[in-house]
């Protein structure tokens, strides 16, 4: 249970900090602040380290499982953010074609001469 409270808890704080507009006017221009892989490992990180302030989670403070636990939380934070967005949950369908369709490729003697 506590790996489950572990992801919500940064899939959380990474929406709040990638997307929140109460953050936009003090959230840098560069690209890393608005990619929830990239915030959500440091997020993931940052919660390691908060471990033995929390009964929430308990996880060993090392570098192993900041390593871990940030990547955890990157790959968690991004695959949520890619399901659920403001409009509730994200949904693509692709229409399967077929790849060796024929091409015409007729060709005329003016183009070819110039």
């Amino acid at each position: 249970m506590d790996l489950v409270y572990f992801i919500l808890v940064s899939y959380g704080i990474t929406q709040i900090l990638v997307f929140s507009t109460i953050f936009k006017p003090i959230r840098p221009k560069h690209h890393f602040f608005h990619c929830p892989m990239c915030v959500g490992f440091w997020v993931g990180v940052f919660l390691m380290f908060l471990n033995p302030f929390t009964e929430l989670f308990t996880f060993d403070v090392s570098v192993v499982n900041a390593l871990l636990l940030g990547s955890l939380s990157s790959a968690t934070s991004y695959a949520l953010c890619m399901l659920i967005s403001d409009g509730g949950l994200q949904y693509e369908y692709r229409v399967k074609r077929d790849v060796d369709a024929e091409v015409e490729t007729k060709t005329s003697r003016q183009v070819l001469q110039g």
